[in-house]
């Protein structure tokens, strides 16, 4: 996009919010970075210098523009629907993997070297790993000064800086104001009840517009008792972290004119934030651009008035591929109430306890090696159902199998294919909700067929499979509106 330096410009006189976070501009006269839909003067074109990130920004000596506050914007949709290695290092990033395995680490999950990730990250967003990595440093530096009363040098610590000094100098460089000077304007700028003590709330920006039924409805529907829950108007659950749990509440936007949807968090460790908001983001499908998604899928005269009654709706995915996965297979031809049902017993016993001083959230979802050694006959379920998951949760806690946010799409689909008692049905399911694949599409499913039968569509597997390619690469969000036709809580917001 922002090697486009004509349309971009278009985007920045008309303040298309957009596309925020799809690219940046920086200003040589002002020294400052801005969203396309910054409120303020309009910049002389001369004076323009686009950047595809903030990172590539900051590492051109620009600092954050204190109106429109570009850190603040939606994630780019460029990242979040590719499946090259640039693609899924931007998402490891973002889940704090450089932070916790250095550079090192990421290149080793990506299966590159060093020195060739870095070259490549670099061609394509103009700053390389590192730089990544401390553009969101200094993001969740802000946060928490902004929305806590931490001392500064615990949250330098929980921010994943090396030191006082550091942190110090780089928030005084991307937001040319010290860390006290950023409490003192958030604290002139609060109103509203305050979150209890132990909690962060935070503000998830999404790209307008968003329907919300479809996205937390099949989300408390689906909900695991124990895990997640609907509760007081927000959809809850427990998260497994890289350094502890936490819980988090969501809840739909506010209304039509909503930007973002509000969460509030709980964490055991705060060096954490990062991987939660990277998490809840994946789990909402809030970095999509749905307006290029309902675009496209307009064009087939069967789906145009579905999108153009219900514009915006997201893919509801997860916070753990692992978890997803063997709720899939728990979910085989089985009703959504027997699932959470089978789901409920493997949490009880044997998932990690949690404590929840808001509400009835119980355990962490079981990881796959605590599922390893699961006795087959003390699973409820047909032979074959019991065989598909012993396969997959030891392929998985052994490593041969990875579904993470840095996985091959296309190799996790083989694999999963290469397993005992899983089809295409639990392998496309795994690739939309898990892994985020856009063009994950399920012929097979059932509530798919009979929407497509009251639609004019093709019946069969094979001949909807077929005309579905004209939905490419959104199959997964007409997936989303075929679901739609039915009526089942899974389309609607609980009452």
């Amino acid at each position: 996009m922002h090697e486009d330096a004509e349309a971009c410009l278009r985007a920045v006189r008309g303040r298309d919010a957009r596309f925020d976070g799809c690219f940046v501009t920086a200003v040589t006269s002002t020294g400052t970075y801005c969203r396309p839909s910054c409120p303020a003067g309009t910049p002389r074109a001369e004076d323009v210098r686009l950047h595809p990130s903030a990172a590539s920004a900051q590492r051109a000596g620009f600092r954050a523009c204190r109106r429109c506050r570009p850190d603040a914007a939606p994630g780019s949709p460029a990242w979040d629907p590719r499946a090259d290695v640039v693609a899924r290092a931007v998402r490891l990033v973002a889940d704090g993997v450089v932070d916790r395995d250095g550079v090192d680490g990421l290149a080793a999950r990506l299966g590159y070297g060093v020195r060739q990730l870095g070259r490549l990250v670099t061609a394509e967003l103009g700053a390389g790993p590192l730089a990544l990595a401390r553009a969101q440093r200094a993001r969740t530096a802000r946060v928490l000064v902004e929305s806590t009363d931490l001392p500064l040098a615990d949250v330098a610590h929980a921010a994943g800086f090396a030191s006082v000094r550091q942190f110090n100098a780089t928030v005084r460089e991307v937001y040319d104001a010290t860390p006290g000077e950023l409490r003192r304007r958030a604290g002139a700028r609060s109103s509203g009840s305050p979150a209890p003590q132990d909690a962060l709330d935070l503000r998830l920006p999404f790209r307008a517009p968003l329907e919300p039924g479809n996205l937390f409805g099949h989300l408390a529907a689906t909900a695991v008792p124990g895990v997640e829950e609907w509760r007081d108007g927000a959809y809850r659950r427990t998260l497994r972290l890289p350094h502890g749990h936490g819980v988090v509440a969501l809840r739909p936007p506010a209304g039509p004119g909503a930007d973002h949807v509000p969460a509030r968090v709980r964490l055991g460790d705060l060096r954490d934030l990062p991987a939660a908001v990277a998490r809840c983001r994946r789990l909402l499908d809030l970095d999509a651009d749905p307006v290029a998604v309902d675009d496209a899928l307009a064009e087939d005269p069967l789906l145009a008035p579905l999108v153009r009654a219900v514009p915006g709706r997201r893919v509801p995915r997860t916070v753990d591929a692992e978890e997803l996965a063997v709720r899939a297979v728990l979910g085989q031809q089985v009703s959504t109430a027997a699932a959470r049902t089978h789901a409920a017993r493997l949490v009880a016993a044997h998932g990690d306890p949690v404590a929840d001083p808001e509400g009835g959230l119980t355990h962490l979802f079981p990881t796959a090696s605590a599922l390893a050694g699961l006795d087959p006959a003390a699973l409820a379920m047909p032979g074959s159902r019991r065989t598909a998951l012993l396969a997959l949760v030891r392929a998985l806690a052994s490593g041969d199998l990875a579904l993470d946010a840095g996985a091959d799409r296309e190799h996790a689909r083989a694999q999963l294919l290469g397993l005992p008692g899983i089809g295409p049905w639990t392998a496309e399911t795994v690739a939309m909700r898990g892994l985020g694949d856009p063009d994950a599409f399920l012929p097979t499913d059932l509530g798919v067929a009979v929407a497509a039968e009251r639609l004019g569509l093709p019946a069969t597997p094979g001949a909807l499979r077929a005309r579905s390619r004209a939905w490419s690469p959104w199959r997964a969000y007409a997936t989303q509106h075929l679901w739609g036709v039915l009526d089942h809580p899974v389309n609607a917001l609980p009452a």
